[in-house]
């Protein structure tokens, strides 16, 4: 996602700065992971389409084969959706496996890309330079002498009534207001929201909670639906469509003696979700294409097998999810390749239970324990996808954290709410637990399963 909002978003602003149509070509170069795993993670596929105008959130996954089809077919790009250029990939689209950064970036992020566009006569008419840091968020590396070195494009400057920058301060403000997490969260999304005289701010809002929760559902659906074998050369066959059938069966037969049948209908849930984004599908970042499974599968699990569930819940969930995100994303890291799998789908286990526990009506502090322990027992996961692709051991690895969310949610909604730990720590610890971990074992395929398992 990253790579293809970053190249997207180069393509369509070449044309206001009026360079658009001066452009005969454009060299793209890609470093560190990005190049690394770049293939497996079809970054290729991505780049191509964000050239052409296409982002993540609007393309029409059923166009995405074709399109880029059509490009390399012709070798030819419509630029922005508008520019008709060549576009040769042995030449235009570079994979430097050898450079873990840009050379001369002043930003020092493992999932670099730099964009530049020649002129007729060859010449440079612009070059940017773009980091990829997780969950489809992009940085731009600033020219030295532009006055700063980096500046985020997905930050929005709203101010908000109850601003936190860790787990201690957002318990602090609920606190102090006698607010819920979720509660606080609402009241922040409002002011974030557009002012639509058609509809209240709550109801913005609550709407668009309903459409991620939608698009996940269908993603579920989806992935349940299809069979056969993952791209990518592998030969990783879909499961969760075998494994729902079996567990329909059952249940239609009568067979409703086994008490952890709820777990593997996680399972179907996580592995339906990873398969569709294995294979290219639509999916919400929750917080990474990678993790994306998780979430979903302990809100359907919740939705289906709590019996006092309700959609009230489900807004509940969500909201407070997305707090416990926040929290890693400002003092840590949500990227694999910046501190390994313990960053994904280490984060949507913490998130997942921290929603769980909100929706089951746990306190704000029961809510902060379980996003605890979720991560306590998720450091030092490494990302190690055999041959760079988000399958091994991926899908599988977010039915775990599914199930590792409901467990630790359980735990913590049976406990006072006073613990050793607290989440800021344990956010702190995977941090640099990351930071400690060598660069073999983050998302660049070089190491564990992605080597033993060839060495075998």
């Amino acid at each position: 996602m990253g790579p293809m909002r970053a190249a997207c978003l180069f393509a369509r602003e070449l044309g206001t700065r009026d360079r658009l149509e001066r452009v005969a070509r454009v060299q793209v170069e890609l470093y560190g992971s990005l190049a690394l795993t770049g293939l497996g993670h079809a970054t290729d596929r991505a780049v191509l389409l964000g050239l052409a105008g296409n982002e993540p959130a609007t393309i029409d996954p059923a166009a995405i084969d074709s399109t880029v089809k059509g490009i390399r077919t012709a070798r030819r790009i419509e630029l922005a959706g508008v520019r008709p250029i060549h576009f040769d990939e042995a030449s235009d689209l570079l994979f430097h496996r050898d450079l873990m950064y840009p050379p001369g970036s002043s930003t020092q992020h493992p999932n670099g890309l730099r964009l530049t566009a020649f002129n007729a006569a060859g010449a440079v008419a612009d070059q940017r330079t773009f980091f990829s840091i997780g969950g489809g968020f992009i940085t731009e590396d600033v020219a030295p002498g532009a006055g700063g070195t980096q500046t985020a494009l997905d930050q929005r400057q709203a101010d908000v009534p109850f601003p936190f920058h860790s787990a201690a301060e957002l318990l602090t403000t609920a606190q102090a207001n006698e607010l819920s997490i979720s509660q606080l969260m609402l009241e922040n999304e409002c002011a974030l929201a557009s002012r639509n005289l058609q509809e209240s701010l709550v109801e913005q809002v609550r709407a668009g909670i309903d459409r991620i929760w939608k698009t996940m559902r269908d993603c579920v659906a989806r992935g349940i639906a299809a069979e056969g074998i993952l791209p990518g050369g592998l030969n990783v066959r879909r499961r969760a469509h075998h494994l729902a059938a079996r567990l329909t069966e059952k249940e239609a037969t009568g067979l409703r003696g086994d008490p952890l049948a709820p777990l593997d209908w996680i399972t179907v849930y996580a592995m339906a979700v990873n398969e569709e984004n294995a294979a290219g599908g639509r999916v919400v970042t929750a917080p990474t294409n990678g993790a994306a499974g998780v979430v979903p599968a302990v809100a359907h699990y919740y939705e289906r097998f709590i019996s006092e569930s309700d959609h009230e819940g489900i807004v509940n969930f969500f909201l407070t999810s997305a707090a416990i995100g926040i929290l890693y994303k400002e003092n840590a890291s949500i990227s694999g390749a910046e501190v390994g799998c313990q960053g994904e789908v280490g984060v949507a286990c913490s998130m997942a239970a921290a929603g769980l526990t909100a929706a089951l009506g746990g306190s704000n502090d029961q809510v902060e324990h379980a996003a605890e322990i979720a991560m306590e027992h998720n450091l030092g996961m490494t990302c190690d996808p055999i041959g760079g692709l988000v399958q091994i051991p991926c899908i599988e690895r977010n039915a775990m954290g599914a199930a590792k969310a409901v467990q630790a949610s359980r735990i913590a909604l049976n406990e006072a709410g006073d613990h050793k730990v607290s989440l800021d720590q344990v956010i702190r610890t995977m941090y640099l637990t990351g930071l400690d971990m060598q660069s073999r074992y983050k998302e660049t395929s070089l190491a564990g399963l992605a080597l033993n398992r060839i060495e075998c």
